[in-house]
């Protein structure tokens, strides 16, 4: 009976599977800011981590495991591609509080937006109902979609 009790508060606690990423380009400096912020026991879940590595994971310093394993995560779970060339995520700030992680990470150089494909695979193995929020933001477009585990990717066209 506390068996059953515990889980069901543990699920009203975290009822829904969303993740909210945000690619804004800037101009000035030619990258891309990014921003993930995602459920951190459905990233310990989806990540595949040993509870060994788990355990070793610290968000209150700049420490270098943790951010090699995020990295790593982001790199295979996320994936932008930019005028047909794909590129990747380096973290700079990461943000542990009230189960929400959040991350800060940029996007190499690149002149001239044309295109900008995001295939994003967080927790889409894990729920069927997995909702990816993203917005993607260049010069005067912008625009929103809900990436799902049905449809991972979306591909916007800047010009």
């Amino acid at each position: 009976m506390v068996k059953l009790l515990f889980i069901t508060l543990w699920l009203a606690a975290h009822p829904v599977h969303v993740s909210l990423l945000s690619i804004d380009y800037a101009p000035d400096k030619e990258l891309f800011n990014v921003f993930l912020r995602i459920y951190y026991d459905d990233f310990l879940l989806d990540s595949g981590m040993s509870v060994e590595d788990q355990k070793n994971l610290n968000f209150s310093v700049n420490d270098q495991f943790t951010r090699e394993r995020l990295g790593k995560y982001i790199n295979d779970r996320l994936r932008i591609t930019v005028n047909s060339r794909q590129m990747s995520a380096e973290l700079q700030e990461m943000g542990l509080s009230d189960n929400e992680l959040r991350m800060n990470l940029v996007i190499g150089s690149v002149e001239k937006v044309n295109t900008i494909a995001v295939k994003n695979l967080i927790m889409t193995s894990l729920y069927t109902d997995q909702a990816n929020m993203t917005i993607v933001r260049v010069n005067s477009f912008e625009e929103g979609v809900r990436l799902t585990a049905a449809e991972t990717e979306k591909t916007f066209k800047i010009n």
